[in-house]
């Protein structure tokens, strides 16, 4: 059961490691949504790979209907292995697999719980973060964990580039957790409550840039928020996208927060603390350039005020 790239990755690994001990027998995923122009609909990630391999996949628009319990039931699951599926499961779900509805999650719990850990991971400063594979229960990412795998978070990372390798790593994990439940050898380890931390679904607006923040935290917004939303300002009443940027001075002051102090070799941004070098941004409608082409363009020179 899962949605986006990160579920299908761990898919097609499922699928191509099947045949010895398990087997893949049925797929659940998000109904098709509008997508491009035309606004014609397409499947998820999950539901294209599914498509591509021949599984059989069930779209439900509600998960808490008597039809969807019966077609899942149909699958005659041992398992149900869940990653970035989207919904709240309800006990109705849960109980359907013989041996247990597992779940990897992209964070180690119990940090991080909810829809946007590796975001959050950025955001926080975290020096590593992994994935935790876990039974599921009906409360967010609170069920008690049977193994997690561990990577550092590079300070060139970016959510795209996280998001890849937790995938990779989620696969592996699941595997593992698969090989241990076939053998009867899963061993459950409770959550610590009280280190317990929540993420939320992150928004567009999340994405703008306040000025005032230090720019430590504004250069891993920059990493936490590529591709999407993408950390975002404006100047001179235009929206800027701001993909790539650099600490210049962690502890600089004597400017207003998001006056431009210097715009050669590459424009200089005061931070609430500290000053930010932007070296790749974009303006609406157009292609990402360097960011001192970029103010080249505008004629923009020192002085000048990101923000509102």
């Amino acid at each position: 059961m899962g949605t986006p790239a990160l579920a299908a990755h761990i898919l097609e690994r499922l699928v191509t490691a099947s045949g010895a001990n398990f087997r893949v027998v049925g797929v659940v995923t998000r109904p098709d949504q509008p997508r491009g122009r035309g606004l014609g609909t397409e499947p998820s990630a999950v539901g294209a790979l599914a498509e591509r391999r021949g599984i059989p996949t069930l779209k439900p628009v509600k998960i808490r209907t008597p039809e969807f319990l019966s077609e899942l039931k149909a699958f005659e699951p041992d398992l149900l292995v869940v990653a970035a599926y989207g919904r709240i499961l309800p006990n109705s779900i849960l109980d359907v697999p013989r041996i247990a509805p597992m779940n990897v999650h992209a964070s180690l719990l119990p940090r991080h719980r909810g829809a946007s850990p590796v975001e959050a991971a950025i955001l926080a400063g975290d020096a590593e973060t992994g994935v935790t594979i876990m039974r599921i229960v009906e409360r967010m990412d609170a069920g008690p964990m049977y193994l997690q795998r561990r990577i550092s978070i590079e300070s060139s990372d970016t959510q795209g580039t996280l998001k890849e390798k937790l995938a990779e790593l989620g696969a592996d994990a699941m595997l593992e957790a698969i090989d241990l439940a076939a053998r009867g050898a899963l061993v459950e380890t409770p959550q610590d409550e009280a280190l317990a931390t929540y993420t939320a679904q992150v928004e567009k607006k999340d994405a703008v840039i306040d000025w005032t923040a230090s720019a430590a935290q504004i250069e891993r917004m920059t990493r936490a928020y590529d591709p999407w939303p993408v950390a975002r300002t404006r100047l001179g009443g235009d929206e800027v996208l701001i993909w790539r940027a650099a600490i210049e001075d962690p502890g600089s002051s004597g400017h207003a927060p998001g006056t431009i102090v210097s715009v050669k070799p590459n424009p200089v941004v005061q931070c609430g603390a500290g000053r930010l070098r932007l070296l790749e941004v974009q303006a609406a409608g157009r292609k990402r350039i360097p960011a001192a082409d970029f103010l080249r363009g505008k004629r923009v020179e020192a002085g000048a005020r990101f923000g509102a």
